[in-house]
């Protein structure tokens, strides 16, 4: 039986293993969907501020985790099996009543063992002693396989917010869930 514990990130430490974590994320993306990202033929690919996937814009997020989840609006949970941390997944205040969850990403050791229902489900839990009553998110079309687990978490399409750029809505799917 697989031994898995999933926590509130608590201090250096932990933001520097979400940190690996989510570089682990970005390598993964980068070499299973290389066509799907900015390359060196778009002319701003490295120094792009709008585009998640640029890797100007992925270090700016990753040096700012701490800031950008901080209690008590915000969180970072991360997901250990047998003591190595192998998933993580944040939020943070989107509106009152609302948080928006980032960064979701189980490793290759972690898959296979439940872990990313156990990371939405710890995260839905601190969400609602925190105040929450609604969640919400964005991912990439062609995570297919991601899609299935959010439905399955009760999750429901929502339409793109007000202002998304036009460019990439074909790109980019939202996800809505209430936690009442």
């Amino acid at each position: 039986m697989s031994e898995i514990r999933v926590r509130m990130a608590r201090d250096d430490a932990d933001v520097e293993t979400a940190r690996e974590l989510c570089q682990e994320w970005f390598d993964w993306h980068w070499q299973n969907y290389p066509s799907d990202w900015p390359t060196e033929a778009d002319p701003d690919w490295l120094t792009d501020v709008e585009h998640p996937m640029a890797p100007a814009k992925f270090e700016a997020i990753i040096a700012e985790l701490p800031e950008r989840h901080k209690r008590p609006s915000g969180g970072i949970l991360i997901a250990f099996l047998h003591g190595k941390p192998v998933g993580c997944v944040m939020y943070s205040k989107a509106s009152p009543g609302v948080a928006e969850f980032h960064r979701m990403f189980v490793n290759s050791l972690g898959r296979g063992n439940g872990i990313g229902q156990k990371l939405l489900e710890s995260m839905f839990d601190q969400m609602v002693v925190d105040g929450y009553r609604q969640v919400f998110f964005s991912s990439a079309t062609f995570l297919t396989h991601a899609r299935a687990m959010y439905k399955n978490a009760g999750f429901v399409d929502m339409a793109h917010p007000h202002g998304f750029p036009d460019a990439w809505r074909d790109k980019v799917y939202f996800m809505e869930r209430s936690l009442v």
